[in-house]
């Protein structure tokens, strides 16, 4: 049992610790959200309770992630390195800044927005399954997404801050 749960945790932490970054936007962060998930899950797994054992780590990742957002009482800032000013911005250049503006923006989401908006759109999941690894309805799903794309396209238009944060 112990073998085949190491070579769980070797196979699936590359996918766990890249939803953690999109979910946390911070690498330490989310190698510790990592880490305590699977420390959480190995003594549930052990008892072989489990019957998909990828599904209850992603989905105890995701609350733990959405409950430390919550714990969390004031805005906490992410430095990130801005992109150079420079004559003539190459293509690549662009995307790389629109590309940091959305993720700025995107972290400002409020936690159960971001939660919906990483799964549907950087994880490529359909809203069954966000709804599945949330423990909601698809119609939560559907209202979430509404809500978090059209406060992200109101940021983006006027570089205002998600969820009335300022």
């Amino acid at each position: 049992m112990d073998q085949d749960l190491a070579e769980f945790v070797r196979d699936s932490y590359p996918k766990l610790l890249r939803r953690a970054y999109l979910l946390t936007g911070d690498a330490r962060a989310a190698e510790d959200l990592v880490q305590d998930c699977l420390a959480r899950c190995w003594a549930k797994a052990r008892t072989g309770r489990i019957e998909d054992l990828y599904a209850y780590t992603s989905r105890v990742l995701i609350n733990s992630a959405v409950s430390g957002w919550r714990r969390r009482s004031k805005l906490i800032e992410i430095p990130v390195e801005s992109v150079p000013e420079a004559v003539g911005h190459t293509s690549i250049a662009e995307q790389v800044a629109e590309r940091d503006r959305m993720w700025r923006v995107l972290l400002e989401a409020p936690p159960g927005q971001r939660a919906v908006l990483v799964l549907r759109y950087y994880e490529d999941l359909p809203e069954a399954g966000v709804a599945a690894l949330l423990g909601i309805s698809v119609g939560s799903v559907r209202s979430q997404t509404a809500k978090g794309l059209a406060a992200m396209r109101k940021a983006l238009a006027g570089d205002e801050h998600v969820g009335g944060r300022t």
